[in-house]
């Protein structure tokens, strides 16, 4: 798989904000490319969203940013890194999304979480971040967030976004059959059919974020949207607005 090379470097995405382009990870043997998003907070510290596999070099730029604080678990898929960072961070916080503990131990890969996410933004981030759970799906459930100084929305699978180019030649169609290549990467297909019976909820969800006028999408998985924030969110979710 063609990763977003260079990896495991920070990479600047407005003030006070960094992606980190990770590895591949497998999921149910297909490779994803892995992305995390890091927030410096009014108060310093740093918000860590889904992390990647830390290294050395990463540790030691994380590091002169500021102290590692809060560790993002988004939804309950992504969570393979974060008992990594909590050990390299004994000071770090984790921080739970809806059914991720349940997940990890059944893949025999417990993390120890401390706090769970809430509807709302936490006390500790509200400053500078806003954030919502996403529900109605009967098998996903995503906490995403809004960082307010540079307008950029975190999301994670509830859109997917592979460029065809860099994922392998057997994957293509599946990725074509399931919604997720760019230019018009979505939520894949059969999150989309779990939301059959939960489609207003996640309307007004798409609604808020909307509302909350992003210049900017960061995504998990594929291409991210550094400009036409809005527009982005209106196409891919067509299907429910």
């Amino acid at each position: 798989m063609d990763e977003y090379e260079p990896i495991n470097e920070l990479k600047p995405v407005g003030e006070d904000i960094w992606i980190v382009d990770g590895g591949a990870i497998s999921f149910y043997g297909a490779p994803f490319t892995t992305r995390m998003t890091i927030i410096r907070l009014s108060s310093g510290d740093l918000f860590c969203h889904s992390p990647v596999a830390l290294t050395p070099a990463l540790k030691s730029a994380v590091e002169a940013l500021g102290p590692v604080r809060h560790l993002v678990s988004p939804n309950w898929i992504h969570y393979a890194y974060i008992q990594q960072w909590a050990d390299a961070f004994p000071g770090a916080i984790t921080w739970a999304s809806p059914n991720v503990g349940k997940r990890a131990t059944k893949a025999g890969m417990p993390v120890r979480f401390d706090h769970d996410l809430g509807p709302a933004a936490e006390e500790v981030w509200g400053r500078d971040i806003d954030q919502m759970i996403v529900g109605g799906s009967s098998m996903h459930q995503e906490v995403v967030f809004f960082h307010r100084r540079t307008q950029t929305l975190i999301l994670t699978d509830l859109i997917e976004n592979f460029e065809t180019h860099k994922i392998p030649l057997w994957l293509r169609p599946l990725a074509w059959l399931a919604g997720i290549l760019d230019p018009d990467g979505k939520a894949p297909i059969d999150m989309r059919f779990s939301f059959m019976f939960g489609r207003e909820a996640l309307r007004k969800a798409v609604q808020t974020m909307i509302g909350w006028a992003p210049k900017r999408i960061i995504l998990a998985h594929g291409r991210w949207y550094d400009k036409n924030a809005v527009a982005e969110l209106k196409r891919a979710f067509r299907w429910v607005l």
